[in-house]
Formats: C-alpha cells, structure tokens, sequence
C-alpha cells in the first residue's frame, strides 16, 4: 500500500532526476556550442571524444550554422587568407592578389 509519503518521496526522486537530466543536457549543448566557435581543428579533436548519438540529441546542424555564419554582409569585403599552392611548394594569401587585380572567390564542387 502507497503511502503520502512513500507518493511524496517518488515525486520528489523523479523531479531530482529530470533536473539532472534537464542540467546534463543543457551542459552538452553548452560544451558543443563552446566547442564550436574554437578552431575546426581543436573542434574536430573534441568531436572525435563525442558519441555519435550526440548528432541525435543535439540540434547540431542549426548550432553549427550559426557557430560558423560570420559577419560579412552583402559587398562587404572577404577578410584575408593564407592557402597552400596546389604543389604545396608556396603559400599565397588574399591579401597578395587583392592589390594587383581584381580576384574572384569560387566555392563548390566541379564533379
């Protein structure tokens, strides 16, 4: 037989451990979040650490875009840049091309 008490104790047991929950969730996504704003690469060392149900749980992809959106506004100018040459024998940045002619920056896939 069920008791006041016995009723009062299981509430309060059930409202420990949905607050529990409830904290552990929100330190996830706060700790993602964290992660996200990093550089990739220190975001990818603390992603490899994560289970793939993390992807599941999360709201990954909307934290992500707007983790990585930026600040750029329509013709406002691209911030500068270094990359390795295809050979990887130099690195040119942005900067370098920006003053002797005009640059066009294509992203996408050709295949």
């Amino acid at each position: 037989m069920e008791t006041p008490a016995k009723r009062q104790m299981l509430h309060r047991i059930i409202g420990a451990v949905l607050l529990l929950l409830i904290v552990g969730y929100a330190a996830l996504l706060f700790s993602v979040n964290h992660a996200m704003h990093r550089s990739p690469a220190e975001f990818g060392r603390f992603m490899m650490k994560m289970p793939s149900a993390i992807f599941l749980i999360a709201p990954f992809e909307t934290m992500w875009t707007r983790a990585r959106a930026g600040h750029l506004n329509v013709g406002d100018p691209a911030p500068d840049f270094t990359l390795a040459t295809l050979d990887k024998s130099a690195h040119v940045s942005l900067a370098s091309l920006r003053n002797d002619k005009p640059v066009v920056l294509v992203f996408g896939s050709y295949t």
